[in-house]
């Protein structure tokens, strides 16, 4: 969710060379919001962060499959509404869970060279 809540600028810079699709970005925060489900019920997260959840959910899902395909560089380039709505939505997440939706970072994932 870090990734999501941190400025355009940031994101940008963050993926650098890499070429992350949008569909992924998409399919991962989406994956989040259904796991966060069972986690409340364990009492991990409140009602209302589980509502906040719920909202990036729809938010997400309104997202056409035409603006799901590409990179996402291209997407947060292009400034697409729907990112900056989102952005807002995992930030009040973020504040309302951690007390400040600015957080480190996710490690940059390394390409997969095929040796390992």
């Amino acid at each position: 969710m870090t990734l999501v809540a941190a400025d355009a600028q940031d994101q940008l810079a963050w993926l650098g060379e890499r070429e992350l699709e949008t569909k992924s970005i998409v399919e991962e925060v989406e994956l989040f919001c259904r796991v966060a489900e069972g986690l409340a019920e364990r009492g991990v997260y409140e009602p209302q962060e589980l509502r906040d959840l719920r909202v990036i959910g729809r938010h997400l899902g309104a997202i056409d499959a035409a603006s799901r395909t590409g990179l996402w560089a291209d997407a947060l380039a292009a400034a697409d509404p729907a990112w900056g709505e989102i952005r807002l939505l995992a930030r009040q997440f973020l504040l309302t869970t951690l007390g400040d939706w600015r957080q480190p970072m996710p490690r940059p994932m390394h390409p997969r060279t095929g040796h390992h």
